[in-house]
């Protein structure tokens, strides 16, 4: 089996030179996977010599404790009677060109195509003649629910449109783009990505389960209505029929009271713990014995990859970019997210064979490590960067 080294974030020598340059990263600072992928990418990039700039509302929840080379600058919105709602896009904007003349930036990447990459667009505008190249990343949602709505969808597709460079994080969000917008201009894909030396098998360390007989279930998502918390409980309703269980209910978000309800209805009280928005994902990550994320779809499922890092078995949805990452049978499950008898089905298969579980997981973080690791992808936004600068 391939492994790697443990360490948390090891530095690695850039193969752009000792100063690769200046990034400006535009994200979402919550626990949803377009802002852990930033978080991320920026913090291994700062490892390989570059000089990153956060741009954002508040700190990115991944963005804990000093790193050199990295700095975090707070978008700050101004409210006045006359607005409905404080003008987040028009501050971004001009934050960004104040960024990017202080410090010179290079690049400027945003994650998610609205308002980011509307709000770089602007922002380059305001710096003309001084060309800003901007590379814009779609993650999912802003494409598949937010971007393809009426009154977004003109200026989603003409800010894909304005950047230098676009990529997806998968075939199917690069398909799904193409044909919501009928964009004219290449899209890219560069997946996900995880750091196998942080996300990993681990013993087992929750304060709540004690007995080891016990198997843990885990879900991390936003909760929001497209991860599909029924078919989470319900399935874990079913398979705690047969198996002794308990389940890890990891994130927040509008569906978590709703969810709460369902857990009592179901009499699940004692067997389902709610850990709202947590660091330290990979210490929860790596004592699970089975990832469930039955969403309705997943352009690609960045807490999939994590758990699958982590020699997790994952039974996720088959609507999406899943299909792109998960052989089922394999290296993990994909499912139909509302067959919750199938996912209950299979779950009681890995987590009554424990064998079989450590086959799956194994092959998962074997094909996790060969494929989506942190170095591999990192290298190929560096290249991007450099096809930008040297121009």
């Amino acid at each position: 089996m391939v492994d790697v080294d443990t360490s948390r974030r090891s530095p690695v020598n850039s193969t752009l030179g000792d100063s690769p340059g200046r990034i400006g990263i535009v994200c979402y600072p919550s626990s949803g996977g377009s802002g852990v992928v930033a978080t991320e990418l920026g913090l291994a990039l700062a490892h390989r010599g570059w000089q990153v700039h956060f741009i954002t509302y508040s700190l990115p929840i991944r963005l804990q404790g000093f790193e050199s080379n990295v700095f975090f600058h707070k978008v700050q919105t101004d409210d006045y009677p006359v607005f409905h709602h404080p003008p987040y896009t028009l501050s971004l904007a001009v934050k960004i060109s104040e960024v990017a003349d202080l410090h010179g930036l290079d690049v400027i990447h945003v994650h998610y195509a609205i308002p980011h990459a509307t709000a770089a667009y602007l922002a380059r505008a305001m710096m003309a003649p001084r060309s800003l190249p901007i590379v814009t990343t779609l993650h999912g949602t802003d494409i598949t629910l937010v971007g393809v709505q009426p009154s977004f969808h003109k200026i989603t597709r003409f800010s894909i449109e304005e950047s230098d460079r676009v990529t997806a994080v998968s075939d199917f969000l690069r398909r799904r783009t193409l044909e919501s917008f009928s964009v004219e201009r290449e899209i890219g894909v560069i997946p996900n990505f995880v750091d196998p030396g942080l996300f990993r098998p681990r013993e087992r360390n929750l304060p709540f389960c004690v007995d080891p007989t016990e198997k843990i279930v885990l879900h991390a998502s936003n909760f929001r209505p497209v991860k599909n918390l029924p078919a989470v409980v319900e399935t874990f309703a079913l398979l705690s029929k047969r198996i002794r269980a308990r389940l890890i209910l990891v994130g927040d978000g509008p569906e978590r009271g709703e969810t709460q309800e369902l857990v009592r209805a179901a009499g699940l009280e004692d067997k389902v713990h709610f850990l709202g928005i947590r660091e330290g994902m990979a210490d929860i990550l790596g004592c699970a014995d089975l990832y469930l994320l039955p969403s309705e779809h997943e352009s690609f499922g960045l807490s999939s990859l994590e758990a699958m890092s982590c020699g997790v078995p994952v039974i996720a949805t088959s609507r999406g970019g899943t299909s792109e990452v998960i052989e089922s049978g394999v290296n993990g499950f994909l499912s139909d997210p509302h067959d919750t008898e199938g996912m209950a089905k299979t779950a009681i298969e890995v987590l009554g064979n424990a064998d079989y579980g450590k086959q799956i997981g194994d092959a998962a973080r074997e094909h996790v490590i060969e494929h989506y690791s942190q170095d591999t992808i990192v290298s190929r936004y560096e290249d991007l960067y450099q096809s930008l600068i040297t121009v």
